[in-house]
């Protein structure tokens, strides 16, 4: 809801029926009023010394003095000041009267000003008042009279002030409450998409991106389960580069890496949407080729070791493959098994050699 849009009296509900209501709860009648206005050429004579007064005793608390900071301000403060003393004894007390009583508890909260030190400055205000009229009302029956009456209409404003405080406290305490769960929010997001990151990093090989030993068993045995309920033949190729350990031993391991990362990319290159290319360690790979026979894997490896060999010179690789299903399904780790030791087989023939 846009509360600038409404007064401080409709913000608060306040109308004329809850204004009567609360002079009744404190006792304020139209006799404190004319007992007030009573007072109002005297105080009007005398108002100069008495905000001079009590901005002596105020700024005499370092706190109160630190709040207003300056002679400009302070000045200022005195004006506003006097408006409102001559205010106290103008005998009406109506709608303006009160907006103009919660327009300072505004003002109150949002430069600052804590409720002890406000108190304290009502109980100043009224002690400054009490010490001039005293000496100026000569009936003391009077006097005592008007300072019941003043004291029943601070005890009005201050339960006006304190209306629109603590409605400001509350306001802050809600929007804190919607910062700190906007800010929450974000966290969630930010926790759980640093989760997902998190996740497929545990998933991928850190140098070249294709899944790792790991993730491959995984999807590995939900490939197994699929083609198993399809009865669908499925293949796994697994190879490795030839002579691996002699590149890096030569040529150092920058180039031994440079060589897996264009494995990587030969494997991406050939691969459909639904094969998973992995990285089983070190210079070992394998690829999973759903709904694959023997004889479509090795038109693969072929197109894989054509990519490879345009990318790196003078490096080959050693490609196994092994089928399971349509008919006969071999366990996952029999799979494995059965691809690395043709792998084996073709490692004991010239590069780029493939053996199914």
């Amino acid at each position: 809801m846009d509360h600038t849009k409404k007064t401080l009296l409709e913000q608060l509900q306040i109308n004329e029926s809850e204004i009567a209501r609360r002079k009744h709860l404190l006792g304020f009648t139209e006799a404190d009023a004319e007992q007030l206005l009573s007072c109002k050429r005297l105080v009007a004579e005398h108002i100069d010394a008495i905000v001079a007064s009590f901005y002596a005793q105020q700024t005499a608390i370092d706190e109160i003095a630190l709040l207003i900071g300056d002679a400009d301000t302070l000045s200022r403060l005195h004006s506003a000041q006097r408006g409102y003393v001559l205010g106290l004894f103008e005998g009406y007390y109506d709608l303006e009267y009160v907006n103009n009583r919660l327009r300072i508890g505004m003002v109150h909260k949002r430069i600052g000003v804590e409720p002890k030190l406000y108190l304290c400055a009502v109980k100043t205000l009224k002690d400054t008042i009490d010490a001039a009229l005293d000496r100026y009302i000569e009936d003391k029956a009077h006097f005592r009279q008007v300072m019941v009456a003043l004291d029943k209409l601070l005890y009005f404003d201050t339960t006006l002030i304190f209306d629109t405080y603590i409605r400001a406290l509350l306001t802050e305490v809600e929007l804190a409450k919607d910062k700190v769960q906007s800010y929450a929010q974000e966290l969630e997001l930010k926790v759980s998409e640093r989760t997902r990151e998190l996740q497929e990093l545990s998933r991928h090989d850190s140098l070249t991106g294709l899944f790792n030993q790991r993730a491959m068993n995984d999807l590995l045995r939900r490939q197994f389960s699929v083609a198993k309920r399809r009865n669908q033949a499925f293949t796994l190729v697994y190879f490795d580069v030839d002579g691996f350990k002699s590149v890096n031993d030569t040529k150092g391991h920058f180039a031994g890496d440079e060589v897996l990362r264009h494995v990587a990319d030969a494997m991406i290159e050939v691969c459909r949407e639904n094969d998973v290319p992995c990285r089983y360690g070190g210079d070992e790979f394998c690829l999973i080729l759903p709904d694959s026979t023997l004889e479509d894997a090795q038109i693969v490896c072929q197109r894989l070791a054509d990519k490879f060999a345009a990318k790196v010179s003078g490096v080959t690789l050693s490609i196994g493959i092994a089928q399971a299903g349509p008919d006969k399904f071999v366990e996952p780790d029999g799979l494995l098994h059965m691809a690395d030791k043709k792998m084996y087989e073709a490692k004991a023939q010239a590069g780029f050699a493939i053996c199914a």
